[in-house]
């Protein structure tokens, strides 16, 4: 049934996970939304399909832990707000530990059907080449780390300002039957237990010093891709290439994705592993499984030569190889304002990872905020922006104006691209941090776990009276 409204459209540029959480925002505050795809007429070097909100690296949305995990409150706060991509997320989920990862192909398609058939949604195959035209009074720029050239153009040249680059690298997807489980195990790290899952939700691929130092050399020595006319961009540290790492020296992996804490090798469980390699759930069917934390810069014929080193994925077959491609984003604290509008274009916004942002919730948090502060705007509201003691402010505060600048450079741009942590929450009140009655030693680990809980907790109750909704009642985190 087609919704009446007096309202002209709003313009969303980019049908990715930021794009379609706007749209959607827009679409159910009563307000007539047209979003621009440049898919389905020009293509990516990343996506493979023509699907709105399209996963093109992890399918891990990462913690759902929203007592103490930064990413699990901001999980929650979506929640809370109406968000279609953490209800696309949640019914498709696979099992992931304690982590929400889903099936990919299932998800996008829930987002493209739900976008597609909301009656003020309007779709356009099309790539906008420019800026958008004066007369789109309202309009949200979405497009991502695969920004366009010819857009990404009229960006610098409106800003005036140096947009700067990264690059993101894929980890590879490995057919599960191609993996020999009488080498490998089942068991999430520490047992743990998440949404979906079991606490046996990962495959270990267990190795001796010997074997990792052998892989080591390997991975150094391996043929990888030249960055060529993108010489001297720098990675994200959150995203780096497992080469990358492994070239920081011989410990990095075994502290970082390949370290073998909290697992025993259920074929021989007396001896403890060296590194462990995990691999995640893919899909629903559990026929695929990606290599975690191994996104990597290297050429196929490498990938498939160095990855089947690993003990059990010596046969290893891979439904898709690791690749590499190129992020984008503004400099935000600079050039947008709190609602996230081009300082230089009123009616102008930006949303997702071209803000600086990264990661999946992330970028769609954005996106969800530049949607409701939009359709406020068109309904003559002024944007209600979240409390800075939320996951959705802190965040938003770190786009625009959170990053740190360099007194002795003051020139310098020191904005970074950053995920959602309690780094980026306003500290608690004095005296918020009591010692539990009949504890004697009240210090360290504990004392952070505790903290994190109550910075978790009043940012749900801030964000539930933000919205004017319930505040979620969630189990204690294990």
């Amino acid at each position: 049934m087609t919704q009446i409204t007096s309202h002209s459209p709003i313009h969303v540029i980019g049908g990715g996970l930021a794009g379609s959480e706007a749209a959607w925002q827009i679409a159910n505050a009563g307000v007539p939304v047209i979003l621009h795809e440049m898919r389905g007429v020009r293509g990516t070097e990343a996506h493979k399909t023509d699907d709105l909100a399209e996963l093109v690296c992890s399918n891990s949305f990462r913690s759902d832990d929203a007592t103490s995990n930064a990413v699990g409150v901001i999980h929650a706060e979506m929640r809370m707000a109406g968000s279609l991509i953490m209800a696309c997320a949640d019914r498709h989920q696979v099992p992931a530990g304690g982590a929400l990862a889903v099936d990919r192909d299932g998800f996008s398609a829930a987002v493209t059907q739900a976008v597609q058939t909301h009656p003020l949604i309007t779709v356009v195959r099309e790539e906008i080449e420019g800026l958008p035209p004066r007369e789109w009074d309202q309009a949200i720029i979405a497009t991502g780390p695969l920004t366009a050239p010819g857009l990404a153009s009229a960006i610098q040249a409106e800003t005036g300002a140096d947009a700067l680059a990264f690059f993101d690298a894929i980890a590879p997807i490995v057919y599960r039957d191609s993996i020999n489980m009488d080498i490998c195990w089942y068991q999430s790290r520490y047992d743990k237990v998440g949404p979906g899952g079991t606490g046996k939700d990962y495959i270990n691929c267990p190795m001796d010093e010997a074997r990792y130092n052998a892989f080591l050399d390997a991975l150094i020595a391996g043929d990888a891709i030249g960055f060529k006319e993108w010489e001297g961009t720098p990675y994200f540290d959150g995203c780096l290439p497992i080469e990358v790492m492994a070239e920081r020296g011989r410990e990095t992996l075994r502290h970082g994705p390949m370290k073998p804490m909290g697992l025993t090798n259920a074929h021989n469980p007396t001896v403890k592993a060296y590194a462990v390699v995990q691999l995640r759930q893919d899909n629903a069917l559990g026929t695929l499984y990606n290599m975690v934390g191994f996104q990597t810069k290297l050429k196929y014929g490498a990938q498939a030569e160095i990855f089947r080193l690993i003990p059990g994925l010596e046969n290893a077959e891979f439904a898709r190889l690791g690749g590499l491609h190129r992020n984008t984003y503004i400099n935000s604290p600079t050039l947008l304002d709190r609602s996230l509008v081009l300082k230089s274009r009123p009616g102008l916004r930006f949303a997702g990872q071209i803000t600086g942002c990264e990661g999946y919730v992330e970028s769609a948090s954005i996106g969800l905020l530049a949607g409701r502060f939009a359709a406020a705007e068109r309904k003559g509201e002024a944007p209600s922006l979240p409390p800075p003691t939320t996951a959705l402010g802190s965040l938003l505060n770190h786009i625009t104006g959170g990053h740190i600048v360099s007194d002795e450079e003051p020139g310098k741009r020191s904005f970074q691209p950053m995920n959602i942590n309690f780094g980026l929450f306003p500290e608690l009140e004095p005296g918020s941090i009591v010692k539990p009655e009949g504890v004697k030693r009240f210090r360290g680990k504990d004392k952070t776990i505790m903290k994190r809980q109550l910075i978790a907790k009043r940012a749900l109750a801030e964000c539930a009276k933000w919205l004017g909704v319930q505040a979620p009642v969630l189990a204690e985190s294990a």
